[in-house]
């Protein structure tokens, strides 16, 4: 994987020559500086594999003592002498879970990107075929958990492609090869216990256990804590399994939904339009307003309609900043924040539920915007606090405290102030993109 990233900068350098005459003229300076660069890159990505195979080959020697150690946590567990001799004996350490672990992306992901590559017309179609098929079991959760049948659906789609694929990495494996890893060790134990418990409880197989690299499971890519505690029996032969019944798997799915706080009846959030004079001063989860404030401000349904005249507060999202499509997220958006803190993925799973469910697809199409390296963002954050906007210290990782610097930096400048890190604020403080 490391080594693919080298590749993507030399495919990017190659196709930037517009022609064969371009790629083959004679060097200027200007190639020189390409030249160096595209070196320095290579050079960079040379020490940063000899750093991961040293990490890797570290952990490989370690492996055998924390199996030992994994055979004593599991006595203690409770666990089986046969799971204890066989099974946790035999895991295995696996090279491509820490590389995956320790990888970093070189670039944020823009929402347009993110979004299209996942509410596809491909999976409305599937989910509004399969809502059809499910119609009896969906309805029967609707009414038991309280989750309508398209978010189930929507969940399942982006998840595992209406389990189409479930991943193929050994679970026990993954999570022992992490569980051996000192960084989130205690956590990555408590899961290889659970699922070592969930293999004796069900009687599955280890080879049947397979799933992502960081040990999430089944058709819903449950954790086993959360197999454990909410996974659900729901085609009544004794065992829940999310690989292979996706009667279980769907009622799983509502159970935990419901846990989660899933609010009856009400939905996700939409797509609206904002006002031309809009202030942005009220942006994301910690700003959440009743809906008669956004009314108030002139926030609109896509179709020109008012909002709901509902008593229910809404958070604004602008996932894209001014130009792409704005939302207001409801409790149910914090819900499904609860199942992945990703807004980017709150948003399309709910959109997603829409589609499912007859809606329209977006009314403004989110835009194409440069993906940004971790470096740019924090050119980015260095520049904010030289200017006097405290966004805390540069990590390249744009959180609040780097948003609301961007909208005070904004405001100071007589710019929208959406808190996005467009262009237009990099030109401002003088970044070259």
């Amino acid at each position: 994987m490391m080594k693919a990233k080298g590749m993507y900068y030399l495919a990017a350098s190659i196709t930037a020559c517009v022609s064969l005459s371009a790629c083959s003229s004679a060097p200027t300076a200007n190639a020189t500086s390409d030249n160096n660069s595209q070196i320095a890159i290579e050079q960079a990505q040379a020490a940063q594999d000899v750093q991961l195979n040293e990490i890797i080959a570290s952990h490989a020697a370690a492996f055998p003592t924390c199996v030992a150690n994994l055979q004593a946590r599991a006595q203690r567990e409770g666990l089986s002498e046969e799971t204890i001799n066989n099974t946790v004996a035999s895991l295995q350490f696996v090279p491509k879970v820490i590389e995956l672990d320790q990888a970093q992306p070189e670039f944020s992901q823009t929402f347009t990107n993110y979004f299209t590559k996942r509410a596809t017309d491909w999976r409305v179609n599937e989910g509004r075929r399969l809502l059809k098929k499910h119609r009896v079991l969906l309805d029967k959760l609707a009414q038991q958990y309280g989750v309508q049948p398209q978010y189930i659906l929507s969940f399942w789609g982006l998840e595992t492609n209406y389990g189409s694929y479930k991943g193929k990495m050994s679970v026990l494996d993954s999570l022992a090869t992490l569980a051996c890893e000192p960084r989130r060790s205690d956590y990555f134990t408590t899961e290889l216990m659970q699922a070592l418990k969930l293999k004796e409880k069900y009687g599955f197989d280890k080879h049947t256990m397979v799933g992502s690299w960081a040990g999430a499971m089944g058709h819903t890519q449950f954790m086993p804590s959360a197999y454990a505690k909410y996974a659900i029996d729901g085609d009544g032969d004794g065992k829940a399994d999310l690989w292979n019944s996706t009667e279980d798997a769907l009622t799983s799915a509502a159970n935990f939904l419901q846990h989660l706080g899933w609010q009856r009846n009400e939905r996700w959030g939409r797509e609206v339009l904002l006002p031309n004079n809009f202030s942005y001063q009220h942006l994301g989860a910690k700003e959440a307003q009743p809906l008669s404030q956004w009314a108030a401000q002139s926030v609109r349904q896509t179709n020109g309609l008012s909002l709901p005249a509902i008593d229910m507060k809404a958070a604004l999202y602008l996932p894209s900043g001014h130009t792409g499509p704005a939302f207001l997220g409801y409790e149910n958006f914090n819900v499904i924040m609860r199942w992945n803190r990703s807004e980017f993925y709150a948003i399309t799973v709910g959109h997603l539920a829409d589609r499912i469910n007859g809606g329209e697809p977006l009314k403004v199409a989110p835009p194409e915007q440069p993906r940004l390296s971790r470096e740019q963002i924090k050119q980015l954050q260095t520049k904010l606090n030289e200017s006097g906007f405290d966004v805390g210290k540069p990590d390249g990782v744009l959180g609040r405290n780097s948003t609301a610097g961007i909208q005070a930096f904004q405001r100071s400048n007589n710019m929208i102030a959406d808190g996005f890190p467009s262009p237009e604020v990099f030109t401002a403080l003088g970044i070259s993109l």
